[in-house]
């Protein structure tokens, strides 16, 4: 089972695909992490996408499409993988196809997370992370058990992501809303689109999409 994951950022997607890996066995493959451990080593890539992911904008195709093209050719992405964040454009859509045509694979399911986008934007912008094991936080819905102190490793040090700025959030939303949403209708016709309300609890979510991907066992 080979599955897409979209949804405007803030809208829960890494949350949903850490259950479904967890559950389905699918390997996540991240684009975001993938483009932003990149920067953090520095590489060819890190350097060209670094300065697109701080304003917020969308890496240009051709860069995205290189690190999927390398990541899908790992021997574990052979035919259980989920793709997150990954197509955003119609171009990265038809380039996924040929990718996965000359690999004699094929997308089941592109589950898409529905939501309104001033709730986005209160979600992203009160996001940070302890800076020392990465565990999320959210200074209005989830905070540490002890303020200031991270609940999983003690670290006292905490972190904001650069593209999580309100005009960033908002720059983002708008990108999405150009580029990613045409992609839709390219799924939809091929009976693929599979559409589940991501203002509900989480676990509610989770509920949907497991009964979708029960489908594809």
């Amino acid at each position: 089972m080979n599955l897409i994951l979209l949804g405007p950022p803030g809208a829960g997607k890494g949350t949903q695909a850490k259950r479904i890996q967890e559950r389905w066995g699918l390997i996540q493959l991240s684009t975001g992490e993938i483009l932003r451990d990149a920067v953090e080593v520095g590489d060819e890539i890190g350097v060209k996408a670094g300065p697109v992911l701080a304003a917020g904008d969308f890496v240009p195709d051709e860069i995205v499409i290189h690190v999927v093209a390398e990541r899908l050719s790992k021997p574990d992405c052979l035919d259980r993988f989920m793709l997150d964040g990954f197509p955003r454009t119609t171009v990265q859509a038809g380039a996924l196809d040929d990718l996965l045509n000359d690999r004699n694979l094929k997308i089941d399911a592109v589950i898409q997370l529905v939501v309104d986008d001033s709730v986005l934007t209160e979600r992203i912008t009160g996001r940070y992370a302890c800076s020392k094991c990465s565990a999320g936080y959210h200074e209005k819905f989830k905070q540490p058990k002890i303020a200031g102190i991270c609940d999983v490793c003690g670290s006292e040090s905490f972190g904001w992501r650069e593209d999580d700025k309100a005009e960033t959030v908002r720059s983002r939303l708008e990108h999405y809303h150009l580029a990613t949403e045409p992609i839709l209708p390219y799924y939809r016709e091929r009976g693929v689109l599979f559409e589940v309300d991501g203002m509900q609890e989480i676990d509610r979510v989770a509920e949907e999409i497991d009964g979708i991907l029960a489908q594809f066992k």
